[in-house]
């Protein structure tokens, strides 16, 4: 089969042939119809040699859906030809976090060598998909496979970190959302379905502000040094109950704690690398920041179901599988508005 793979350090992905893959005992099969194309993954093309902690080459893909092709001895619930998503960060599914169906939370994940597909171990790049255990799938019941896939990653994500917050967010209240690419216009739909806040959009270009606009941003300000004073204003000089920084560099991440108000959250969730420095008189008072990662099974579930409501959908634009390399370099580049989707038999 054909698959996209990472596998020199520094150069950009290709596109193979490998080796088809077969279900094991437990295992399920998977025709991959989608995957999703998201910065994580160019984050992990970018690191070093030293201390790269997987394999090379590694199949991408971490946001995937596919029909059933194949079932594994003892697997049950399932039948080939069933449409699903793939819920990515797979745990150990014994421990208490993963016992709460958090397996994005394993305990013991790392002492394991659990990773989830496309970061570790073979991704969704590629025409099938490996999936250790049938409680990592969930049904598509109807949706669309390139509006689905990104749902698992773009979708669950920002879903997780709003929900957190989703009490501070009355009416009355702002969130702030930096950076409104893959994640973060989907999270300026899910704060509009959600909530009653009043949300502001920071990004760098017209165009990602014209997107986040139209999936209903109520105030969009362009994402440089003077946007929190801007950010500050609109709110009166109290700033925002919750902001999200879907971006994570370090000049987002100084503004996300300059536009905080007093007992607001600061959410971290994209990883550039960027960090908040937390003390007393470094912040307003009592203001909370976390980092979360991906969500909860139940928390994807609910995420299909509110896109099957209509209220949330993704912005996307797909490509062949022979065309994903030029995919990762428009998405470099800052040239996809909304999320790449690949087509593996497209």
């Amino acid at each position: 089969m054909k698959a996209l793979q990472y596998r020199t350090i520094g150069a950009p992905p290709e596109v193979v042939t490998v080796p088809d893959p077969e279900p094991g005992p437990g295992q399920v099969l998977l025709k991959v119809t989608a995957a999703g194309v998201c910065h994580s993954d160019i984050a992990v093309m970018g690191w070093p040699a030293e201390g790269f902690p997987y394999e090379l080459p590694l199949t991408l893909g971490h946001e995937g859906v596919g029909t059933v092709a194949a079932l594994g001895a003892g697997v049950t619930g399932l039948s080939e030809g069933d449409a699903v998503a793939v819920y990515g960060p797979w745990g150990c599914g014994t421990c208490a976090k993963c016992a709460e169906g958090k397996e994005n939370y394993c305990l013991r994940a790392g002492e394991l060598g659990i990773h989830p597909p496309g970061l570790g171990r073979p991704g969704s790049m590629a025409e099938y998909l490996l999936v250790d255990d049938p409680r990592h799938l969930v049904p598509l019941d109807g949706l669309d496979p390139v509006a689905a896939v990104p749902l698992t990653d773009a979708g669950l994500t920002p879903y997780h970190a709003i929900k957190r917050s989703l009490p501070k967010l009355v009416p009355g209240s702002t969130a702030v959302v930096i950076g409104t690419g893959g994640l973060g216009h989907v999270a300026i739909q899910l704060l509009r379905a959600l909530t009653s806040a009043w949300v502001v959009a920071l990004d760098v270009t017209e165009d990602k502000l014209r997107l986040a606009r139209e999936v209903g941003a109520h105030e969009t300000v362009l994402s440089d040094a003077k946007a929190a004073d801007a950010v500050r204003e609109l709110t009166g000089g109290l700033g925002a109950e919750a902001v999200f920084d879907f971006v994570g560099v370090a000049p987002t991440v100084k503004t996300a704690g300059a536009v905080a108000a007093v007992e607001g959250d600061v959410t971290l969730v994209g990883i550039g690398g960027g960090s908040i420095p937390v003390g007393f008189g470094l912040l307003p008072f009592e203001v909370s920041v976390n980092a979360p990662y991906w969500g909860s099974r139940s928390e994807l579930i609910e995420v299909l179901n509110l896109a099957r409501s209509g209220a949330v959908s993704v912005h996307t634009e797909t490509y062949s599988l022979d065309d994903a390399p030029l995919a990762y370099e428009r998405l470099h580049e800052g040239k996809v508005n909304g999320r790449a989707v690949i087509l593996p038999h497209g």
